[in-house]
């Protein structure tokens, strides 16, 4: 039994869900699963818009058939070159042997890297704003390089208004029958996994991001369809402002966010005193997390999302805790930048973390510590409140200005 959805009379979604993968792309947790969007364009001439991965293609495979309901496949558009979404293309062409594939230069380039079959006879090569009419559908292809990957183009259908948006605007997270945004509870159910796919995925690239979103601002757009996650058909522009929130790398939130490592507790310590002292000084929307236990991928996202930061670290082995350096190593890595940081450090015979973490912190854009780093040599005394006090008033006048 295949499963689509119509999107419209002639649009249908082909797409299938995996709740079975742990990790997205072998690295970032997703306990609520994962989605993979496609879908079929029936007109004079049919169209798919990218396939699958290969953990749902049997799937995928049948509902595609079911979409085109005996038709021949016309044209297979690729916006996207990821595994994630190409992984089934030589299928496509067994099964469709007179398909053509429409992609740029690099897609063509990168479909070669993947596979054997012929090519360059099947070829469609387009280029920034041309355009393929199949009938009533005419799509204009908009380049979105190094959205994430560098042959990215999203296809936009001007008879009707829909975005087919490749991975841009997708999230985490196995859809369940409602297939558009505006049936679920975003704001509470999947922002904080849209937030987590954007920053770990995208967020390196926020100037190309602010660039396409430039391009799709006078697009007349009345649907967002994207290769992962719900369709966007309502309140269309709260979902970009997000966007252009995250690649413009300013705080999502007035909020004081401490990340911490400790090894037998005494560092833990110090951040919670610290936590109940900005709550006293006013600072709300305080949230604190243990490195140690808490995926990286999240505290890279929650360090995107608020605008005061706390580092908390034990020295280890004269360097700085490895949970913690692989945290600040993956905010470098995703261009981090621009917010209100305090360092704490603890040490018994070696007191170095602070200093490596300034250091690491350095190589980032705009990074502004706030407060005299707080140096505990082994656990927290209490001649040590003054400075803990002063501390949290510096947070306390960044989070509240």
């Amino acid at each position: 039994m295949n499963n689509t959805w119509k999107i419209a009379d002639d649009v249908i979604y082909v797409g299938a869900s995996d709740r079975r993968l742990a990790l997205f792309e072998n690295i970032y947790p997703i306990e609520r699963g994962v989605s993979y969007n496609s879908y079929v364009v029936l007109d004079e001439k049919t169209v798919l818009m990218d396939t699958a991965d290969h953990s749902v293609s049997r799937e995928f495979l049948g509902n595609v058939e079911a979409a085109l309901s005996g038709r021949p496949l016309d044209y297979l558009v690729v916006n996207h070159m990821e595994p994630d979404h190409c992984a089934v293309i030589a299928e496509i062409v067994l099964r469709y042997p007179d398909v053509k594939i429409v992609g740029n230069q690099k897609t063509i380039q990168m479909i070669k890297q993947f596979y054997t079959f012929d090519v360059d006879s099947r070829a469609h090569i387009v280029k920034d704003g041309d355009t393929l009419t199949t009938g009533k559908h005419t799509f204009a292809f908009v380049f979105a390089p190094m959205v994430h990957w560098p042959e990215v183009m999203v296809a936009f259908d001007t008879s009707n208004g829909f975005l087919f948006s490749a991975d841009a605007f997708g999230t985490f997270g196995a859809l369940a029958g409602n297939l558009y945004a505006d049936e679920l509870d975003f704001e509470g159910e999947w922002l904080d996994d849209a937030r987590r796919y954007y920053i770990n995925i995208v967020g390196k690239y926020g100037v190309q991001v602010m660039n396409t979103l430039k391009k799709a601002a006078a697009l007349p757009i009345k649907m967002i369809l994207p290769l992962h996650g719900p369709i966007w058909r309502e309140n269309i522009g709260w979902f970009i402002s997000k966007y252009q929130t995250w690649a413009s790398y300013v705080p999502e939130e007035k909020g004081l966010l401490i990340v911490y490592s400790s090894i037998y507790g005494n560092t833990a310590n110090a951040v919670e005193l610290l936590g109940a002292k900005c709550a006293e000084k006013g600072v709300k929307n305080i949230h604190i997390y243990d490195a140690s236990k808490t995926d990286v991928s999240v505290l890279v996202s929650e360090c995107f999302r608020y605008s005061t930061i706390v580092f908390a670290s034990p020295t280890y082995n004269a360097e700085v805790f490895p949970k913690m350096e692989m945290l600040l190593i993956e905010l470098k890595a995703h261009a981090f930048q621009n917010r209100d940081v305090a360092l704490i450090e603890n040490g018994t015979w070696a007191l170095s973390a602070g200093r490596k973490m300034t250091e690491m912190l350095s190589a980032m854009k705009d990074i502004r510590i706030i407060s005299p780093l707080l140096s505990i040599k082994s656990s927290l005394k209490d001649e040590q409140l003054g400075a803990v006090e002063e501390m949290a008033e510096a947070l306390s006048k960044s989070v509240n200005g």
